[in-house]
């Protein structure tokens, strides 16, 4: 399918700030001293729109997609796109936290693992709840048509501002309802992609304006955190999400090829950057005897980025394509292909 290539630029930046986090914040738990109120504020500020960008981003392809394949078709290439992997790397990542328990900040059993069906660990919580979300589109597109985009986006968000209410009877409830909103708004974002396209370095200004006051006043004026939900933390989350929309088609004319191929193997990076952060903290900690947090989070969030990278580039060089996608006979889409 084609794509636009600010796409990338966008995901790249939000691949960026999602292995910086997590990184940081396996720094701040493994008890290694640090600013606490710095790095609270950080990661707020960070927590506050990344992963909702990635949904944004999922549901801008979202209706084309469902047109040229249909309901069943769609949820097959997603099958093989995001649960597959989501299997894959949930075993393999959770087998590593059970043999490395005694260096690690977790203590995963085996039954954790092998729990991931309906309790996905750590940061896979992502691509079980993506998964949902384009099955639930997919199924609501199919009988309401894009025509009431709108009237569903109001809705998602009447849902958000419900889900602290929801999580505690039903975590993966409570994540639907908190990050549906922002891939049907990807879904309506179409409707206003050229005129974002046609303004786009005003609109960089004016968002990115917004965005630094709404940042500003959310976590320093009201003291507010990414975790509180409701109007504010969805308006602040809409905000951030536009910005950095027009800021990549902004920066789309600059041919920033590093940017576009970390954002293009974003998939990729989420995957495995936990398990690259995680070796590079016990690496320093306990070979070289490296406590400095700024030292851990620079290099951990290199290593997060690069080493994912470079696996990526043997999986590719030695057709060890299994651990990405499904072999063809375990293929639900079969010859279908189609980026996420």
């Amino acid at each position: 399918m084609e794509r636009d290539s600010w796409v990338d630029y966008a995901k790249g930046m939000g691949i960026i700030l999602v292995v910086y986090g997590h990184v940081a914040g396996g720094v701040y738990n493994s008890g290694i001293p640090m600013d606490e109120s710095l790095f609270k504020l950080i990661v707020s500020i960070i927590y506050s729109f990344h992963m909702p960008l990635f949904f944004f981003l999922s549901g801008i392809f979202f209706y084309e997609s469902l047109l040229k394949r249909g309901a069943s078709g769609l949820i097959r290439s997603k099958v093989d796109s995001i649960l597959y992997p989501y299997v894959v790397w949930s075993l393999l990542q959770g087998t590593l936290e059970v043999v490395l328990s005694n260096y690690t900040n977790g203590n995963a059993s085996i039954t954790d693992v092998l729990s991931f069906a309906w309790h996905p660990r750590a940061q896979f919580w992502f691509l079980y709840t993506l998964f949902l979300a384009f099955v639930i589109s997919s199924i609501v597109y199919s009988h309401t048509g894009k025509k009431y985009t709108l009237p569903l986006l109001i809705i998602c968000g009447v849902l958000y501002t419900s889900k602290q209410f929801i999580t505690p009877t039903s975590q993966i409830a409570g994540w639907i309802c908190g990050n549906i909103v922002f891939f049907v708004l990807g879904v309506w974002f179409n409707e206003v992609k050229n005129a974002f396209k046609h303004n786009r370095n005003l609109l960089a200004i004016v968002l990115g304006t917004l965005f630094l006051a709404g940042q500003y006043v959310f976590h320093i004026i009201y003291k507010l955190n990414y975790t509180d939900g409701g109007i504010p933390t969805l308006s602040l989350a809409t905000i951030s999400i536009l910005f950095f929309a027009s800021l990549s088609l902004t920066l789309e004319k600059f041919n920033l090829r590093w940017l576009t191929y970390i954002g293009a193997s974003s998939m990729t990076i989420y995957l495995m950057h936990t398990i690259a952060g995680s070796s590079v903290r016990i690496a320093l900690s306990k070979v070289f005897g490296i406590s400095s947090p700024t030292a851990h989070i620079i290099i951990g969030t290199a290593i997060g980025i690069l080493a994912p990278l470079l696996a990526q580039h043997i999986i590719k060089k030695y057709k060890f394509e299994f651990f990405l996608s499904p072999p063809k006979g375990l293929s639900a889409a079969k010859n279908q292909s189609e980026k996420i």
